[in-house]
């Protein structure tokens, strides 16, 4: 049987006034099911709630899978599972699947899938909230990804300890460009340093609106994850904290970005904790905005700006800052 996760649905989870205008969502795998007269609503499953949009192109779905590239001894982690045409199809590649899924008509669905099967001992359904789950080891990770939990799926993912081999994930296609965006095009931003920082992403498939039912009003892309091993010994909070200061205005040059509202005032507070950790002797009269211009002058930063500036070029400057104890988190 299904084990439970989480006895209630996160809020992370319901549609945006936002997003539902866009009607955009979960692209869930269901080969079967018929279009419904309304044109919004998976006549099997009452999908709105979930935000989610089937998949009917049963050839994407296995060169989803196909692109994984799985061995028979991977042990795979699949993110919203739906009714589990994806699920069949790394079954009959993979040691052993992890799915976990918060609709839990959609995993009653999927054990009936496999119920009386080889495949049933190889499959462990997680009914619940995948950003609360407790994961099990797995080498490899396949998402169809409720969009809500985009950014917190791949951020977890990274963060997970052992590393995994590699990751295929659909997203919809501007966030997934995001992820592969570089320096000085127009969607490099805080996302793509962030998680090119700790691995190489690669756009490998394109999937248009009409595979799916009903149509979403975007379109949806297929990238490859795959974490660098071993990762850089950097502070993910750290990198984060500069990170949010300098994209939040990503075309202003470094040195307006720090001199924006509140930001000397909460560096200078973390440089005072991080000198009264080390018993250092803290000086009456600090002038953050000198130290922090000391910095960007020394280091060539101090006119470059967030859009053009490489993740190489941001750990120079994180290591610079962190030189004379100025921190972000």
């Amino acid at each position: 049987m299904p084990r439970a996760i989480s006895g209630r649905f996160s809020r992370g989870h319901d549609p945006s006034v936002k997003s539902a205008a866009k009607k955009s969502g979960r692209n869930q795998v269901n080969e079967s099911s018929e279009p419904s007269s309304s044109g919004t609503r998976n006549p099997i499953f009452n999908t709105e709630r979930f935000g989610q949009h089937i998949l009917k192109n049963p050839l994407v779905a296995q060169g989803i899978v196909d692109k994984a590239n799985l061995k028979p001894t991977d042990k795979v982690l699949e993110v919203g599972p739906g009714t589990g045409n994806l699920t069949v199809r790394i079954l009959e590649k993979a040691k052993h699947v992890t799915a976990v899924e918060m609709d839990p008509r959609m995993a009653a669905e999927l054990t009936k899938r496999v119920q009386g099967k080889p495949e049933q001992k190889r499959l462990e359904i997680l009914i619940g909230d995948f950003v609360k789950a407790d994961l099990p080891y797995f080498d490899v990770c396949i998402s169809n990804t409720p969009y809500q939990i985009s950014s917190p799926l791949v951020f977890r993912l990274l963060s997970h300890r052992p590393l995994f081999r590699v990751a295929i994930l659909m997203f919809q296609r501007e966030f997934a460009l995001r992820l592969v965006a570089t320096p000085g095009s127009s969607l490099w931003s805080r996302l793509s340093a962030n998680v090119q920082l700790y691995a190489k992403v690669d756009h490998i498939m394109k999937v248009g609106k009409n595979n799916f039912r009903p149509p979403p009003q975007v379109e949806s892309s297929v990238v490859r994850i795959v974490p660098i091993d071993p990762p850089p010994p950097v502070k993910f909070e750290e990198f984060d904290g500069l990170n949010r200061i300098l994209f939040s205005r990503r075309n202003k040059t470094t040195n307006a970005c720090f001199l924006a509202k509140g930001v000397l005032e909460m560096l200078e507070s973390n440089w005072r904790t991080w000198c009264s950790e080390r018993d250092q002797v803290i000086p009456d009269n600090v002038d953050m905005k000198a130290m922090v211009e000391e910095v960007l002058e020394e280091t060539g930063f101090r006119e470059q700006r967030a859009a053009k500036m490489s993740v190489d070029d941001l750990l120079k400057l994180l290591s610079a800052f962190h030189d004379v104890g100025i921190h972000f988190a």
